[in-house]
């Protein structure tokens, strides 16, 4: 079983990597944000980006800085096909998954403003913010010590394969062929 797990920005295209796994290359998608929209349903809890970072922090720091990628290898080996992960936002993660074996990390971001963008239309239910709070949410979840909490920046900088997604959805598309072909 190989494990990708996918970080980057907030609307780089980490969604896209996902539909192209499993729709062309038959891995199955394991989700933090399904991970977490359960959860706070389950609590009734409010649902947009601030309650879900909470919540991952709160469970990160009450387990483990893995706990929640954890949970999703654990189900993702009692199916045993090749899984990605999405979203990895905390360097905990990253080492819990590289110590289970066959695990490649991949890091995508693209321009602030082309990211914006695909956030505004895409409209889920943590997207509706302004520009400034789009920046805003973006540079708290980039960098903390505190290894229960978000740090996008070292995780993007932990990554085996870096995709830039400035580009059309085929410049995407060929990057990624291009790293799946190094890993075989």
């Amino acid at each position: 079983m190989i494990t990708i797990g996918i970080t980057g920005t907030i609307g780089a295209g980490k969604g896209t990597l996902v539909d192209y796994l499993t729709s062309r290359k038959d891995f199955v998608h394991y989700s933090v944000r399904s991970f977490l929209i359960a959860e706070l349903t389950n609590r009734q809890m409010l649902i947009n980006r601030d309650t879900m970072t909470c919540l991952a922090n709160e469970l990160r720091k009450k387990y483990t800085s893995s706990y929640i990628i954890d949970c999703l290898f654990a189900l993702a080996q009692t199916i045993g096909k090749n899984a990605v992960i999405e979203s990895i936002r905390a360097i905990g993660e990253i080492e819990s998954l590289r110590k289970k074996g066959n695990f490649y990390l991949l890091a995508i971001d693209a321009n602030p403003a082309i990211r914006y963008k695909r956030i505004v239309c895409r409209r889920s239910e943590t997207d509706h913010v302004s520009f400034e709070e789009f920046l805003q949410n973006e540079q708290r979840e980039m960098t903390s010590t505190d290894a229960n909490k978000q740090n996008i920046s070292q995780c993007i900088a932990l990554a085996d394969y870096l995709l830039c997604n400035d580009g059309t959805r085929d410049e995407l598309y060929k990057q990624l062929e291009n790293i799946l072909a190094k890993m075989n």
